[in-house]
């Protein structure tokens, strides 16, 4: 290309590509570059999209088989079908991946398919698969590449017997006996899904409980309801060691300070996070700064140490979240034309997926205590909600935390049916600086389930109407 082009996004991934068309949007010459042959990156491919038609495909097998009875529908010769659920998966992925392409289109958005890499402050050099490169100068140059699984030692992947969560979206069998290393998000959801599909599924997680990071009250309970669906949970344990056979694997597990134990699976899911996807982009040549786990340093405006060169999502850390990757890569590219915005990360709300679902947003009940900060609670048990009851839902509750002089909410943390919905309502009071009080005005329509919201910020004050 003869001109230079304004921007040039590296990656087409959630921040990626939501960033080239708002770039587009504001006038800006872009071109998005991205290795893999369609758009959307880890969460739209491998990631988000896939694992939650999964989750609902088998949430609807588990309300067939033990659920439905109850509200006097008979389900009887129940069956599975993994090849139907697999490919009904990948249509939702083909339609979705090509509604970017069309996007795309639309918003006169370049694509060009390779791997990039940055060979000046002002140059990225693309390789195709033939090894037939290209380059392009930019004005500005954007680092959207995301991340990849991270591995543990001894663990390695071979795609068969120890996988990530990229296979773990694509078995074409259900795996009789499944272990899975890390009781985090990704663990939850995926051993949910095979779990309903009939395996034996093992969660072993280093720390005293699943979820690590999130509120104490939250993790226990969702502890004793996934023990009850059928998870066999193995907190503060770790896997020390791992024996592959070819029909098995044998795990050697290291539970505190007792002795050790063995585990023989089927496959065993490395699910213990992921890492800045950057090894490809040559930033250590252009000396662009990064912390000791390999994170790109950026500043409030998401540029790097290098003039023109910035990074978004996975790749400079914080919650590994397509959302807040997305956020970022609007503020970002809204600042390079002198825009405001900007992303609060303690704004930014996490959502497990499983049934029921778990949201939170802004610091736990711990963190406020071992900060010092002081803060009221309000509860409310999706138990005492009408909805909650006629839908046959009802463990989990909502909690919210609020300063107990001005009142302003803290954080929210919710355990329930569609609290990943629920959550943006307190994700918005705390936005726009609201009190508890101002969601205990706001009428909610009934019955719902977002009565529950409303009186857990009303138990804030000590008056939920309905406990």
């Amino acid at each position: 290309m003869s001109e230079p082009l304004d921007l040039i996004v590296i990656g087409a991934g959630p921040g990626g590509y939501v960033a080239a068309i708002r770039a587009a949007q504001l006038g800006l010459k872009t071109v998005c570059v991205e290795k893999e042959p369609s758009l959307g990156g880890t969460c739209l491919n491998v990631g988000c999209i896939p694992s939650k038609a999964l989750l609902h495909s088998t949430h609807l097998l588990e309300m067939a088989q033990t659920e439905m009875a109850s509200h006097g529908i008979r389900c009887s010769g129940v069956g599975v079908d993994i090849d139907a659920m697999m490919q009904r998966k990948n249509r939702i992925i083909t339609h979705l991946t090509g509604g970017i392409d069309f996007l795309f289109k639309k918003n006169k958005i370049t694509r060009i398919r390779g791997t990039a890499t940055l060979t000046a402050p002002d140059t990225v050099t693309v390789a195709d698969d033939a090894g037939i490169t290209q380059t392009l100068k930019g004005k500005n140059i954007l680092i959207a590449t995301g991340s990849v699984p991270a591995s543990i030692p001894g663990f390695s992947f071979d795609g068969h017997h120890v996988i990530d969560s990229t296979n773990a979206l694509s078995l074409s069998g259900v795996p009789e006996r499944l272990a899975i290393i890390g009781g985090g998000v990704i663990g939850l959801e995926l051993g949910t899904v095979w779990r309903r599909l009939g395996s034996s599924v093992t969660i072993i997680e280093a720390t005293d409980n699943i979820l690590p990071g999130m509120d104490g009250e939250l993790r226990r309970m969702a502890s004793r309801i996934f023990k009850k669906q059928g998870l066999h949970l193995r907190p503060s344990t770790l896997a020390t060691e791992m024996a592959v056979t070819d029909h098995a694997v044998t795990l050697t597990l290291k539970s505190g300070e007792g002795p050790t134990d063995t585990l023989t699976i089927d496959k065993v899911l490395v699910a213990v996070g992921r890492v800045p996807s950057t090894g490809s982009l040559g930033l250590d040549h252009l000396g662009i700064a990064m912390d000791p786990r390999g994170f790109i340093r950026v500043d409030n405006h998401y540029r790097t140490n290098i003039p023109g060169i910035l990074a978004i999502g996975d790749v400079i850390g914080g919650p590994m979240l397509a959302h807040k990757a997305e956020e970022e890569g609007i503020v970002a590219v809204e600042r390079l034309t002198g825009q405001g915005g900007q992303v609060h990360r303690e704004r930014i709300p996490g959502v497990v997926y499983t049934n029921p679902e778990i949201a939170t947003v802004g610091p736990t009940e711990e963190s406020l205590k071992h900060t010092g900060v002081d803060y009221r609670v309000g509860r409310f048990p999706f138990s005492a909600n009408s909805r909650a009851r006629s839908m046959d839902q009802t463990d989990g509750f909502v909690k919210i935390l609020a300063d107990p002089v001005s009142d302003r909410i803290l954080a929210a943390h919710i355990i329930g049916p569609q609290a990943g919905d629920l959550i943006a309502e307190a994700v918005l009071a705390m936005e726009s600086d609201l009190a508890a009080e101002d969601l205990a005005r706001t009428c909610h329509s009934h019955p719902s389930l977002s009565e529950t919201v409303r009186e857990a910020a009303l138990a804030v004050d000590g008056r939920a109407l309905h406990m």
